[in-house]
């Protein structure tokens, strides 16, 4: 019988009801078939509708407008957010869709837990600005705070799905240019192989609440418009050499497409020898951590802080409040 890596562990709660409720739910709405003909443009604002309509901030969640290093971004702040500690959050979206009250809500949570702000840039989305756009875009916001003269050791980098794609390649891109790393990084649900052929990708095909390989397939197509780069480390950064990568820490769900890339991305990266943790969530859907009415997404969060603290020191409480808050 056959024992899991120790960086791997499978979280032995639920799933919930609330989270079965919700799978219910997100089949109902969140499941569109898509095709080469689609207007992903319209069916983005679609979503941006629903964003508005059911995520809303706590009223102490100050959001501000900023360009970082010419891409647009916003801060996250709280009440006890400190300046030097520096969430930078990629948000996840299939490289085209963006969800600007659940991503900042999301993020609001671990600023609290961390006393922490958080920038999440703005990147630009496909089919409209294939890649590389969305990865210049986040370089140049990473490099825009190093340039701030924030340490980077008081940086997170973070993010969800194509956001966790766009963390790893943030990595890679901050390595090669011989730049200095953030003191970790944290991947919920990551795509990180533009292949799509991880075995969870068929074995969860019709099963999976949010994803479905015809539609992954067609957006794949508005992000990267020619085969020939789906194994670039900069488009599928689980091909990417992990030698020198910062401390790793990864969320999937168990019946989820995306699960097995986060699994593949653990395993290589503990094979070059980095600090990699992973956790495998029974039943719940993908980026599952945005839905803060489910006890997993609580009890996620305090993982994910954890591993932050550990990582960083931030439970110390010796950096400077932001002004204002």
């Amino acid at each position: 019988m056959h024992s899991e890596p120790t960086y791997l562990h499978t979280i032995q709660i639920g799933p919930s009801w609330r989270t079965r409720a919700l799978n219910g739910l997100l089949r109902l709405t969140m499941r569109r078939r898509l095709t080469q003909a689609s207007d992903v443009a319209a069916l983005r604002r679609e979503y941006e509708e629903i964003d508005a309509r059911y995520f809303r901030l706590a009223p102490d969640v100050r959001r501000t407008p900023v360009d970082c290093g010419g891409v647009s971004a916003e801060w996250i702040t709280v009440p006890g957010s400190r300046n030097e500690r520096v969430i930078l959050y990629l948000h996840g979206g299939s490289f085209a869709f963006r969800f600007p009250n659940a991503h900042a809500t999301l993020v609001s949570r671990l600023c609290r837990r961390l006393g922490a702000r958080a920038l999440l840039p703005d990147y630009r989305l496909a089919p409209e600005h294939p890649f590389p756009a969305a990865p210049d875009d986040c370089h140049r916001a990473y490099r825009a705070l190093l340039a701030q003269g924030l340490s980077p050791q008081g940086i997170v980098l973070a993010g969800d799905s194509a956001g966790g794609n766009l963390a790893l390649v943030t990595i890679h891109r901050a390595r090669a240019a011989g730049e200095p790393s953030p003191a970790c990084a944290v991947l919920l649900s990551p795509a990180l192989d533009c292949t799509l052929t991880s075995p969870s990708m068929a074995d969860y095909d019709g099963e999976d609440p949010m994803l479905q390989l015809s539609t992954l397939l067609v957006l794949r197509r508005c992000y990267v418009q020619s085969p020939h780069p789906y194994i670039d480390p900069e488009v599928s950064p689980l091909f990417a050499d992990f030698r020198g990568f910062p401390p790793l820490f990864l969320q999937a769900g168990s019946s989820e497409m995306l699960r097995d890339e986060a699994v593949r991305a653990a395993d290589r990266a503990h094979a070059a020898g980095v600090d990699v943790e992973l956790e495998i969530w029974p039943g719940v859907p993908h980026a599952f951590q945005m839905a803060e009415f489910l006890p997993e997404a609580t009890l996620a969060i305090d993982h994910i802080a954890h591993f932050v603290e550990v990582h960083t020191g931030w439970g110390d409480g010796d950096a400077r409040p932001v002004p204002g808050n």
